[in-house]
């Protein structure tokens, strides 16, 4: 993986000037994907896991003038163009992980807002990062960065140009479900899976009416084809699933490109001794001929992308508390966060948690050597 990467951050344009460069850009850019490894989360604790590791970086790197200072290691992620940082990292996501042929892949995308990274002197608000997710082996494929959560629209055309989608089932919340954006997945060889809600006024409306009176209505004929209970996390939750025989009885929905499944999920939680039970139903549509029971399995898998990267972004990696705030560095920081999950998760030598195997690089040069070279 090491030689992967390093191939690949040596294609990176070096933004400073020549003359004024004391320390390679490559040692700058694999010094700071250890020290995030190993639980640096500023620029001052990368500078100072290059000093501490000095004597072992110098195994695999020239360091001419030793280990850069804080400033420098700002200065650089300021001045590298992310957009180029990004291209990095998906082609050396796609020379190095590769997804298993047992099953077709599912792609979950969502967008994150990085909380303290607001800039109110420049009227800037939070930096909102749009990443493709692999739910079987929690792997960050791709990242894309817009202004505010409203802007992932603009970016999404472009995070899905960049991934292989042949034989994908892409999964994406309901901003996103729109007939230009199903149309963008299938003509990648990709399918689709999408939540439908109220932002399709006239499409939600129709088939949330259809199903009230097909499935949820008393003495409704159609009948769940996935009916399962679930009692972890103290919570007994029962997910019913109905599908529509013929997704060509909605008239809303004749211009989607692919259609081929049109979805209805009932979820009731309760909480056993307390007495509250909450119900919700929600509608989807899926371009894809899978089993509904394995519509109802990807349809949770999807969250994966909340709770297997967002949150582990947010707690172990201290994402939402980083206050950079300048967008390139901003930007470059949140994707070495990214390719220090990918390593970490990809290592299988070490049972331990995530965080365990971030404290263990950072104490174990031997371990860390494991982690980057894969």
């Amino acid at each position: 993986m090491l030689k992967a990467l390093i191939t690949e951050l040596e294609t990176i344009e070096d933004p400073r000037c020549g003359w004024k460069v004391e320390h390679r850009l490559l040692d700058i850019l694999v010094i700071a994907v250890c020290a995030v490894l190993g639980e640096a989360e500023s620029f001052e604790d990368i500078a100072l896991y290059g000093r501490c590791k000095q004597g072992w970086l110098k195994g695999f790197l020239e360091l001419p003038n030793g280990i850069p200072s804080h400033d420098t290691f700002r200065r650089v992620l300021m001045l590298i163009d992310p957009e180029a940082f990004e291209c990095r990292f998906l082609d050396w996501v796609r020379a190095v992980f590769r997804p298993g042929e047992a099953a077709p892949p599912q792609i979950a995308i969502d967008g994150k807002t990085v909380r303290c990274s607001f800039d109110r002197k420049h009227g800037r608000s939070p930096l909102h990062l749009v990443s493709a997710y692999a739910t079987e082996h929690g792997l960050v494929l791709a990242q894309r960065a817009t202004e505010t959560k409203g802007g992932e629209l603009a970016v999404l055309p472009e995070l899905l140009d960049g991934l292989d989608l042949r034989g994908s089932l892409v999964s994406l919340d309901a901003l996103a479900c729109r007939p230009e954006i199903a149309g963008h997945i299938v003509s990648r060889g990709g399918n689709y899976l999408l939540a439908l809600k109220g932002n399709r006024k006239k499409a939600h409306a129709e088939v949330k009416g259809w199903f009230a009176r097909h499935a949820f209505a008393l003495g409704a004929s159609l009948r769940p084809c996935f009916d399962a209970f679930d009692d972890g996390h103290g919570r007994l939750v029962r997910r019913r699933v109905f599908a529509c025989p013929d997704p060509g009885t909605f008239d809303t929905l004749a211009d989607w490109p692919g259609l081929a499944a049109v979805l209805a999920v009932e979820t009731i939680r309760g909480i056993p001794g307390r007495g509250k039970i909450t119900a919700e139903i929600r509608h989807y549509l899926s371009s894809t001929k899978l089993a509904p029971e394995a519509l109802a399995i990807a349809i949770r898998n999807h969250w994966q992308i909340e709770n297997g990267l967002h949150w582990v972004l947010d707690v172990t990696f201290r994402e939402d508390a980083c206050r950079v705030r300048e967008r390139n560095a901003a930007r470059n920081l949140a994707l070495l966060r990214k390719i220090a999950l990918n390593l970490a998760r990809a290592d299988g030598s070490l049972k331990a948690s995530l965080k365990g195997k971030r404290k263990y690089a950072g104490w174990d040069n031997s371990f860390m050597a494991t982690l980057i070279a894969g």
